[in-house]
């Protein structure tokens, strides 16, 4: 456990105060391939970014052959059994460790898993047999809570406020769960979601994020398309606003 404590107090050293830029895309776009997402971490990097998150094995290993910085590996696996599919189980935590995957970021919220795996069990052993920090995405208090207090994670992420059925009327990014999460927990508090100008980073370093991940307003150029379309005469009922 001594070169883990290690590695989160060295990854804490890299990411504070920083931005870190999710390089992803969506699975039927063009920019879906290893080296397109390969090039915009890259690119997040030579900019001044301190971390990137990455989905999916392939494109961390892509990643990790450009890029210095910490990857924030994550695994997107849908399932017909469960809501749950940032990680879900242990397999896909196993999978992008061997890809390259600095810290393993997975859904913490409370519903079921795939398979019935417990949060606090998939955690034990990332800590125990992969050695790797982990970061839980959250929407509630209650959530991270747990997430820190019974399943022992090192970062907790605002990462899904806004995508569960609880807070799914979140529209803006939620800055007051940062400043309660920063209030109740000792661990750091990474703020994502929605954070679409300079302005909302600033906003969620004043309420107290450790750091933050940035990711549609940088490298989502699927949704940037959709998001001006909406604005031309041309515009469809059916796109979707950024």
């Amino acid at each position: 456990m001594t070169d883990l404590k290690s590695k989160i107090q060295n990854l804490k050293s890299k990411i504070q105060n920083g931005l870190i830029v999710s390089c992803q895309a969506p699975a039927n776009s063009p920019l879906a391939k290893p080296e397109i997402i390969a090039a915009l971490a890259e690119t997040a990097e030579q900019n001044g970014a301190v971390g990137v998150r990455i989905d999916s094995p392939d494109h961390i290993l892509a990643v990790k052959q450009v890029v210095r910085v910490p990857i924030l590996g994550i695994y997107k696996v849908v399932s017909a059994s469960s809501k749950v599919y940032i990680t879900p189980t242990f397999d896909a935590a196993k999978e992008i460790a061997a890809a390259g995957a600095d810290v393993i970021a997975l859904d913490a919220t409370l519903r079921q898993r795939p398979g019935g795996e417990s949060l606090a069990e998939i955690v034990r052993r990332i800590k125990e047999e992969l050695h790797l920090p982990v970061m839980a995405d959250v929407s509630t208090l209650e959530e991270g809570i747990n997430a820190v207090e019974t399943a022992g994670v090192d970062f907790v992420g605002t990462t899904l406020s806004g995508y569960t059925n609880a807070t799914k009327h979140l529209v803006e990014p939620d800055f007051e769960l940062i400043e309660k999460l920063v209030e109740r927990l000792d661990a750091p508090i990474i703020c994502e979601g929605r954070l679409r100008s300079p302005d909302d980073v600033r906003r969620a370093f004043d309420c107290g994020a450790f750091a933050v991940v940035v990711g549609g307003a940088i490298t989502g150029v699927d949704q940037l398309v959709q998001w001006f379309i909406s604005a031309t005469p041309m515009r469809s009922a059916n796109l979707q606003a950024f």
